[in-house]
């Protein structure tokens, strides 16, 4: 790697998964021993560097004994760490995987509420893990009491700092993001239901999509812009043309890690210097590979490597 990769979570879960045979109300339903693994954007992206033989830094803020359980998960994966004291305690989630219909069931925690001073110390610790030609990526749920502006607020921060800043962002923020250009947002990434709500329109075919994507690039929102498709792939356009990646169909086990998943093996490549639809192919086949894994799993190696090779990526 010839850039130092660090991922920022604020807002981290410890991730329970379970099973049940057949879930209905109001009974006392038997689960079996929960998976527990490490969760949040930023943090599934550091793990999913590791997987593919990389390695990135996680600054996180912790709260409390469930961040203290949530750092042992992480150094048992071995991915380096960067805490911070963050509010009260750091949330829990829960999958449920009903046996009967094969139906999941997800139950995402808020989190604890943030005041104004919290953000100020959490860029205090990115100023301190970032060092020059770092790529920051901020990923995952901002916390409540987070402004829709952090994500702005770290685009201004890194700029000038030598480091290049990539987000996977929804909502007000994404929106608030993609307002005015941004010459140190490298990499902006959303869903295609994220850019068809700003975008204002259906984006229906991937002409459709590469269309959207080109008018933020010329806007100068970001240098590099992707909007996943689903099934269908991602899309990704730069200044120099625009792309379409997929690979094939595959049986879906679990979309939760796909997204991230897809940034960690998208920022591995841009660390390493890949061509960028290189790149692109190589975090279609993680997302792919992370859809073929059970619960919580991101995307295994092998798979993405089996994935990687069948990946079609054609100019548009």
């Amino acid at each position: 790697m010839k850039s130092h990769v660090l991922t920022i979570t604020l807002n981290p879960t410890v991730d329970y998964c379970t099973t049940a045979n057949g879930i209905q109300p109001n009974l006392k339903l038997r689960c079996t021993e929960p998976q527990v693994d490490p969760g949040g954007g930023g943090i599934n992206v550091a793990r999913a560097i590791r997987l593919l033989g990389g390695q990135a830094t996680a600054l996180i803020a912790i709260g409390a004994g469930t961040g203290a359980q949530l750092l042992q998960l992480l150094a048992l994966e071995g991915v380096p760490t960067v805490a911070f004291q963050g509010p009260g305690e750091t949330r829990q989630s829960m999958s449920v995987i009903d046996t009967t219909s094969g139906q999941q069931y997800r139950f995402v925690m808020p989190g604890p509420e943030w005041q104004d001073h919290d953000v100020p110390r959490a860029l205090a610790s990115v100023d301190q893990a970032a060092t020059g030609d770092t790529l920051v990526v901020l990923s995952g749920s901002q916390p409540p009491g987070v402004a829709k502006e952090f994500p702005s607020i770290m685009a201004d921060h890194v700029a000038g700092r030598g480091s290049r800043l990539i987000v996977d962002t929804s909502g007000p923020a994404l929106f608030h993001l993609a307002e005015q250009p941004r010459d140190s947002l490298f990499v902006l990434r959303m869903n295609g239901e994220e850019g068809e709500e700003l975008a204002g329109r259906s984006l229906i075919t991937r002409e459709d999509t590469a269309a959207f994507a080109r008018g933020l690039i010329n806007k100068g929102v970001a240098r590099i812009v992707v909007v996943a498709r689903g099934a269908d792939g991602s899309v990704m356009a730069t200044e120099d043309g625009a792309w379409h990646g997929v690979s094939p169909p595959a049986p879906i086990v679990s979309k939760v890690g796909a997204g991230d998943s897809f940034v960690g093996a998208f920022t591995l490549g841009l660390a390493r210097e890949d061509p960028v639809d290189e790149c692109l192919r190589s975090g279609v086949a993680a997302a792919s590979a992370a859809t073929m894994t059970e619960a919580t799993k991101l995307c295994d190696p092998a798979l993405t490597a089996e994935q990687r090779r069948a990946c079609t990526i054609t100019k548009l």
